[in-house]
């Protein structure tokens, strides 16, 4: 009953909620509540991954989508009467921060003990990470040479005059830029990044609206340079598209590329914990190539190939993932780019 009224009450609010199960629609609530309730804020082809998970199991799945924040305070607020049994977000960060609330189960599964490598996963097996995704910098060969990059620390060197008037990009919607901020901050601390965040502006920076129209504004010649997520291209290249914008793989000689995961948790106080397990070890196993299908981000089970657009752009050396620090220096990242005037 619980389940039942929640979800009613969650779908009377207007929030997006879909039952995902073989022959039905990501556009609305089923007849019956699913066997999972998943609060997401992955909007990346899940539900055809969930559709086969059902397939395969026979487990079905409701989707309640939002942005990390949203469905983090969604659980936070729902507390013991929360429907929610999975906690899916395209950030570490987040993840980091429910589990440091106490809101995620800690698991024991040697199957995700095996599947997800140490770095990409909680300490103490609250939360795992699915896929990866590395933010870096893509340029129109035509009017830049590579080698004016800064191969050491690339998002630095962006701060160079000689850039003016010729960067693009990524507005605060999302997590993408406030991630890549904490993550400097880690690295760099907080003065040294608002040096580099206001040096970004100096240049002149176009703020785009997404990763996309950043990509078609380099196609385009609006500007020459910008930072997106691998994936973004990947996805166009595979189709044909933006075949006049390349990848450069920022910091190979520094820190490394900046990298992200997307990653789920049980949540504390779901009543389906052992499908809710299961859902997360077929995620990290047999799902995998259906989370990395038409979307090329990378995998975190070392067992499963990179698939073949994303391939494309070689090897590279991350940045370490570190949620904690992506989680606590978020409030951080968002002053600090509030502070610099992004917008």
């Amino acid at each position: 009953m619980r389940r039942t009224s929640r979800l009613a009450a969650l779908t009377a609010a207007g929030l997006a909620v879909a039952t995902v199960a073989s022959g039905c629609s990501f556009l609305g609530l089923g007849d019956e509540p699913g066997d999972l309730q998943v609060y997401t804020g992955r909007h990346y082809g899940s539900e055809e991954v969930f559709k086969k998970f059902t397939e395969e199991t026979g487990i079905t799945v409701d989707i309640l989508s939002g942005d990390d924040a949203e469905m983090l305070e969604r659980v936070r607020t729902e507390g013991a009467d929360s429907p929610a049994d999975i906690y899916m977000t395209v950030s570490a960060g987040p993840l980091w921060s429910a589990a440091d609330d106490d809101l995620l189960e800690p698991l024991t599964s040697p199957v995700l003990d095996e599947a997800v490598p140490a770095q990409y996963r909680d300490a103490d097996d609250r939360w795992f990470g699915l896929v990866r995704r590395a933010r870096t910098v893509v340029y129109d060969p035509e009017k830049v040479d590579a080698k004016e990059f800064d191969a050491t620390d690339t998002y630095a060197g962006l701060t160079d005059p000689k850039w003016k008037g010729r960067l693009c990009m990524r507005d605060l919607s999302g997590a993408y830029t406030t991630s890549l901020v904490a993550s400097l901050i880690d690295l760099h601390g907080y003065d040294k990044t608002l040096e580099m965040v206001e040096g970004w502006l100096a240049n002149d920076v176009e703020i785009m609206g997404n990763d996309v129209e950043l990509l078609e504004a380099i196609s385009a010649g609006t500007c020459e340079v910008g930072i997106t997520n691998h994936y973004y291209l990947a996805r166009a290249q595979a189709e044909g598209e933006l075949e006049d914008v390349e990848l450069y793989w920022a910091s190979q000689k520094g820190a490394g590329v900046h990298e992200n995961i997307s990653g789920a948790g049980v949540v504390a106080t779901s009543d389906a914990k052992s499908k809710a397990q299961k859902f997360l070890e077929w995620l990290a196993t047999d799902g995998q190539d259906d989370m990395l299908e038409g979307n090329h981000e990378y995998p975190v089970n070392p067992t499963v190939p990179v698939d073949a657009a994303a391939a494309a752009f070689g090897s590279f050396t991350p940045m370490a993932v570190d949620a904690e620090a992506y989680g606590k220096l978020n409030p951080d990242a968002v002053k600090l780019l509030a502070e610099a005037g992004y917008k």
